[in-house]
C-alpha cells in the first residue's frame, strides 16, 4: 500500500502515521511534552432552577424575542394581563445591536411554594434589573 493512499489530503511529508511508541506521550498526572492550552474549564451542565428558567422566558418576552402568549400556562390572571400590557413596549430590547442576556439570577424562598427572584440583564454596555415572584 502506498503512503499516498493513507496520507490525509494536503499532507506532503512521506512518513506515515506515528505509532504510540515514537510520538509524544503524556500520562495522567505525569509531565507533558506539549504545554497545556490555557482555556476556561467547562462547568458540568446543571439544570436551571425554576426562577432561572422563568427569568430566561420572561427576558425573551420583554425583549421582543418571543410573543406574550409564550408565557401562557406560566403566568395567570392579573400577572398575565400586566405582562401583556408591558411586553409591546419591549422594555428589555436589544441596545446598539446587542441581544440582551441574563447575567445573574438569584432567588430566595420566603415561604413554602414561593420564590422571590431578581436578575441582572446585560445588553451591550447597559445593565438592567428585573424582579419577580413565583408562587405555586
Amino acid at each position: 500500500m502506498s503512503t499516498d493512499r493513507t496520507r490525509p489530503a494536503g499532507r506532503r511529508d512521506q512518513s506515515g502515521p506515528r505509532s504510540a511508541s515514537n510520538g509524544p506521550r503524556s500520562t495522567p498526572g505525569g509531565p507533558r511534552s506539549v504545554p497545556p492550552q490555557r482555556s476556561r474549564r467547562l462547568q458540568p451542565h446543571r439544570p436551571l432552577r425554576p426562577h432561572q428558567w422563568f427569568a430566561e422566558r420572561l427576558l425573551a418576552v420583554l425583549s421582543g424575542q418571543r410573543p406574550v402568549h409564550w408565557m401562557l400556562g406560566h403566568t395567570i390572571g392579573e400577572a398575565y394581563d400586566q405582562l401583556a400590557e408591558l411586553a409591546p413596549s419591549t422594555p428589555l430590547r436589544a441596545t446598539h445591536g446587542s441581544r440582551p442576556v441574563l447575567r445573574h439570577c438569584r432567588g430566595a424562598q420566603p415561604a413554602t411554594g414561593v420564590v422571590e427572584a431578581f436578575a441582572s440583564i446585560a445588553a451591550g454596555d447597559r445593565v438592567r434589573a428585573m424582579a419577580f415572584r413565583l408562587e405555586q
